[in-house]
């Protein structure tokens, strides 16, 4: 009897937080007897500006097959548009000389936009996760409508989504809700409480704690760094009492500027800390003993609500996305955020649904996979019409 070949799934993870959400899905697919796991690392992962969260990766166990470098010394947007132009023509070789049997591929990000073009040239099938969202001010939400225009199979987070693909011409036959793959680690993963997060983060919590992530906003009028000026003002208004544990943003346009600001801000309060990467393991951890997650990151809305940690999500970055009640959506001023935050507070730690929760999204990835048996006859693809939707 001859041996079965595995089958080539390639993973591209571009930075720590695709990363978070990719990681039990790596974890079986590495452990599925009928797969090989290929994993490329590229974007934020290579920057020791970002952390250089590569050796994280590497560290947790999977072997890198290629590192693609993308990131160019700006974060302007000439710098941002050659780093997609770069992406695309070091992925072109990468593709080539791996020939996967399919690509696997998460969100929206710039990098990923990048490898999604070259796999398409290359004639090779694509897996999206998290295709059919709407976030509508960011141009990450037309980066994602384009992956899944390229992409092949769609692994949604939730049915609203998975009716917006079909919308999109997507066939039904391939758009499969599976939840957000972040929420795998609540039960699947061992999070560090209170005291070991206070002894490896080197900061003592509060009476109260609020955990703060705030991206770029790129397609917004308000600057980034006006919009969050006005973040810095609103948590002046509160004393030492408070912790403020700061995450820094993306490596997108104006990313830099937010850092510098991030910096300046904690050198200049004992309440306040900012990491450049906690690490999934360590952000989770730290999101459920937080009081009030703060920002516009999609964690706010993915994962806070299964932790019964309010949000208090800031400006339109997030605007269309399903939000959990636990979710208070702010303008960008100072007064409105400082209201905002006050309801959070008063709300409280709360069970709510989740629209996100769906159960062990990895598996229910993995079972669609092995239920394909050749991943080729996938890329012809056909605009699905809905009668009822056309």
């Amino acid at each position: 009897m001859s041996c079965m070949l595995k089958r080539k799934i390639c993973v591209v993870t571009g930075s720590r937080a695709d990363y978070g959400l990719l990681y039990w899905l790596m974890k079986d697919i590495q452990a599925d007897s009928l797969f090989e796991l290929q994993l490329v690392v590229t974007g934020m992962h290579l920057s020791p500006e970002f952390g250089m969260t590569v050796n994280i990766i590497e560290q947790d166990g999977f072997e890198i097959t290629r590192r693609v470098e993308t990131l160019m010394s700006s974060d302007s947007a000439v710098g941002v548009t050659k780093s997609v132009g770069l992406g695309v023509i070091n992925f072109a070789d990468v593709f080539e000389e791996l020939r996967p049997d399919l690509v696997l591929v998460l969100g929206d990000r710039f990098e990923i936009f990048a490898a999604a073009q070259a796999v398409l040239f290359a004639k090779l099938p694509i897996a999206h996760i998290g295709g059919g969202d709407v976030t509508e001010g960011a141009y990450d939400e037309a980066m994602r409508h384009s992956i899944s225009k390229m992409a092949h199979l769609h692994f949604v987070t939730n049915d609203v989504a998975a009716k917006r693909l079909e919308m999109m011409g997507e066939n039904p036959e391939y758009i499969f809700n599976v939840g957000s793959p972040g929420l795998d680690h609540i039960h699947r993963s061992q999070l560090p409480n209170r005291k070991i997060l206070e002894k490896e983060l080197d900061f003592k919590f509060r009476k109260v704690n609020f955990l703060i992530t705030f991206h770029p906003v790129t397609l917004d009028t308000n600057s980034s760094r006006k919009q969050f000026e006005s973040l810095l003002q609103a948590l002046d208004q509160y004393n030492s009492d408070v912790g403020l544990i700061f995450t820094l943003p993306n490596a997108d346009t104006d990313g830099r500027d937010l850092i510098r600001l991030v910096e300046d801000y904690v050198g200049r309060k004992d309440n306040a800390r900012a990491y450049t990467s906690l690490g999934q393991m360590r952000y989770l951890g730290t999101m459920a003993v937080a009081d009030v997650v703060i920002g516009n990151s999609s964690s706010g809305l993915y994962e806070a609500p299964s932790f019964q940690t309010p949000t208090v999500n800031i400006g339109l970055r997030q605007q269309g996305r399903l939000k959990a009640d636990s979710v208070f959506d702010c303008s960008p001023t100072s007064d409105d955020i400082l209201k905002a935050i006050t309801k959070a507070m008063s709300f409280g730690s709360q069970k709510v649904e989740n629209p996100y929760q769906k159960g062990n999204c990895a598996d229910l990835i993995l079972k669609e996979l092995n239920g394909i048996d050749d991943f080729n006859l996938l890329t012809m693809k056909r605009f699905y019409k809905n009668s009822k939707l056309c």
